[in-house]
């Protein structure tokens, strides 16, 4: 069976109404200040599984904003009350309705000991000791001013924290390292999760095509011919795509999309047709360090 088909149209629709979005949030994330993990693979191990959820969205309220108004620390991204909210990481879930400032409450206990909260929920997706996998949906947003679960919110929000085995909030971001979306380069496409194809993601992909296939124009995450042609370039080289170098793409380009995507957890049939499905297993590629 085919699976439910995105239109070139509906795509761009969707870049479009994301523009910025990435933007903003490589640059607020750079601001926080705060200092990274040494980089030995040991340190690294703990956090492989892990990932910034997040990466698409702007910063609106940073680590060092919180601990300068005497919080313990956090990060608030800004997103419409609703949006579904990914797992950073697997584990078992608590939830905690109503907790404090924090209004509803989601905790994460990962299996390395540490512990990921997300605050000012609208709605909790999962029972009390459910297993969620990375990427998995726990809850909706919220942080609503003086809406249920909003706790003390002043404006639609996620914020996020972590908890060390040891008892001690961190910030995320320092914890992830040059994988969580804290540097200098591109943020992680939330694609991998949701299947929608926005900005961050034809950014991840004209950097790799730059590297890759010889495009040379702007990482402006609004594919037009040049995109699909570097695309189709290292689709041919690649993949097996035998169409023409003409910057349109069609089923053929899809198809061979589809066996790129093969690589990467996409299990459904190379038929051309794309989908949510195909687009998270082309996000996984897109999403690896060496495109940031």
């Amino acid at each position: 069976m085919c699976e439910p088909h995105l239109t070139r149209r509906a795509l761009l629709r969707g870049s479009a109404g994301a523009l910025g979005v990435g933007a903003l949030g490589i640059g607020l994330v750079a601001a926080t200040g705060t200092p990274v993990y040494a980089e030995s693979r040991a340190d690294r191990a703990p956090r492989d599984n892990f990932h910034n959820p997040f990466s698409g969205y702007a910063i609106t309220g940073t680590w060092q904003e919180h601990i300068d108004r005497g919080s313990l620390g956090g990060l608030d991204y800004g997103m419409g009350v609703g949006t579904r909210l990914p797992a950073a990481g697997g584990g078992t879930v608590t939830n905690i309705p109503e907790n404090g400032t924090g209004g509803h409450t989601v905790t994460i206990s990962h299996p390395n000991g540490y512990r990921t909260q997300y605050m000012h929920l609208s709605q909790f997706l999962l029972g009390n000791g459910a297993a969620v996998a990375a990427g998995g949906i726990v809850g909706l947003s919220g942080g609503a001013p003086g809406a249920p679960g909003s706790g003390s919110s002043t404006g639609p929000h996620v914020h996020w924290h972590m908890i060390d085995p040891n008892g001690v909030r961190i910030n995320p971001l320092t914890f992830l390292g040059n994988g969580g979306g804290g540097g200098t380069g591109l943020p992680k496409t939330s694609t991998e999760h949701d299947g929608v194809p926005g900005t961050v993601f034809w950014q991840r992909a004209q950097k790799w095509l730059s590297i890759e296939s010889g495009y040379t124009g702007p990482v402006d995450g609004a594919p037009g011919t040049g995109t699909y042609s570097a695309l189709q370039r290292n689709l041919r080289d690649h993949h097996g795509y035998t169409g023409p170098i003409d910057g349109v793409p069609g089923p053929r380009t899809y198809a061979a999309l589809q066996r790129l995507a093969g690589g990467y957890g996409y299990t459904g049939p190379v038929d051309g047709v794309m989908g949510p499905n195909s687009w998270r297993g082309v996000a996984r590629f897109l999403n690896e360090d060496r495109w940031d």
